[in-house]
């Protein structure tokens, strides 16, 4: 027996001489070996899921309860703004390479005349209202230009009421400046821009305005002419975003212009009373609608208008009021009554225009300067 075990031991020691027996596979090492044994990305992730799983998650906020709030008062209702008013001085323009502006041409300029330069509607001729220089002359003074009425304009307002002069100097108006008198206009183009910005906010109107104007495409993107308007139906002015009543509006006066009823050389020579009278007539055209045209597109300097709610408020704070609390007065919303607007602002004609440009300025200048 002591025999075969040796025997049997000798042979498990010597090595086959075919080949080596492949030693046993490895142990399976333990949890913490096998860490130890990890890549670097993989030490960086574990370390990333540890600490993630040691961070407590954030606590889900409860939302706050909303205070019931005071309902609050109803706000004035809306008025027509300069901006919206504006858009009668803003041309149409094709587009094509931006070319230099000429130096404007200086003019004889009057507080009581149209002082824009108008544009035929059907022809696009300039046309200027017939002044002669010696009438003004005779009185001794030097007859204003427009280089420097608007100058001459500021100068009354200060001697009137000294507190204009800060709003002067804090606000320049370009409207009645020398290159906002030398801007050409077109009559057509500025009243019936005046009938869409009814009722609409500034950019409501630019957009009803152009799809307007991309109804004529033979016009390459310029403002038709009345002739063209006069023409055109109802449903297809309406296409371009205009009411039944406003695509009414804008034909019935572009039927005023091609019939001679209106032109841009009325516009140009009739006193303001006459202009009143014309283009209230026509449908669609109110007093304030007219009185804005007068002031932004004819450039007349002493139009003052007693039913716009922005320039009522500027007074009212132009002469000190409080004008937090908005007071009704028989239905209406009344900071001040008409009485007064006119009692005030007959004091700083012939420019009432540009200061009632001014009073839609007054709530953007610290009033207590003026005081």
């Amino acid at each position: 027996m002591a025999t075969r075990r040796s025997a049997r031991l000798s042979a498990m020691s010597t090595p086959d001489p075919a080949g080596e027996i492949a030693p046993p596979p490895p142990l399976p090492s333990s949890r913490g070996r096998k860490r130890k044994a990890t890549s670097d990305a993989t030490k960086a992730e574990t370390k990333t899921t540890l600490e993630s799983e040691e961070t407590p998650a954030p606590a889900p906020a409860t939302p706050k309860k909303r205070r019931a709030q005071k309902k609050a008062a109803a706000p004035p209702p809306p008025t027509p703004t300069p901006s919206n008013a504006q858009l009668m001085s803003e041309p149409a323009t094709a587009p094509e390479t931006p070319k230099p502006k000429a130096a404007g041409v200086r003019r004889l300029a009057g507080p009581n005349a149209t002082n824009a330069t108008l544009l035929s509607p059907e022809t696009s001729r300039v046309v200027t209202r017939t002044a002669s220089p010696t009438k003004a002359s005779t009185l001794g003074q030097s007859p204003p230009t427009t280089a420097n009425i608007l100058e001459e304009a500021c100068k009354h307002l200060i001697n009137v009421d000294a507190r204009m002069k800060p709003l002067i100097e804090q606000h320049h108006c370009r409207i009645f400046s020398a290159e906002g008198l030398s801007e050409r206009v077109d009559p057509f183009e500025a009243l019936c821009s005046g009938i869409i910005s009814q009722q609409v906010s500034g950019a409501a109107a630019k957009a009803i305005k152009q799809r307007f104007i991309d109804l004529f495409e033979d016009n390459e993107g310029r403002f038709p002419h009345p002739s063209q308007v006069a023409k055109c139906t109802i449903e297809r002015l309406r296409t371009a975003g205009l009411s039944q009543r406003k695509a009414e509006y804008v034909q019935g006066l572009a039927e005023k212009f091609v019939s001679g009823e209106l032109s841009a050389q009325i516009l140009a020579d009739a006193p303001y009373e006459v202009v009143l009278e014309k283009l209230i007539a026509v449908r669609g055209l109110g007093q304030w609608s007219v009185e804005m045209f007068a002031c932004f597109g004819l450039k007349r300097m002493d139009v003052f208008s007693l039913g716009d709610l922005g320039v009522q408020r500027g007074m009212a704070a132009f002469v000190g009021r409080d004008v937090a609390k908005l007071k009704t007065k028989g239905g209406k919303w009344k900071y001040m009554s008409e009485s007064e607007m006119k009692e005030i602002s007959d004091k700083f004609a012939p420019y009432r225009s540009l200061f009632m440009w001014y009073m839609w300025r007054v709530e953007e200048t610290d009033v207590s300067t003026m005081e």
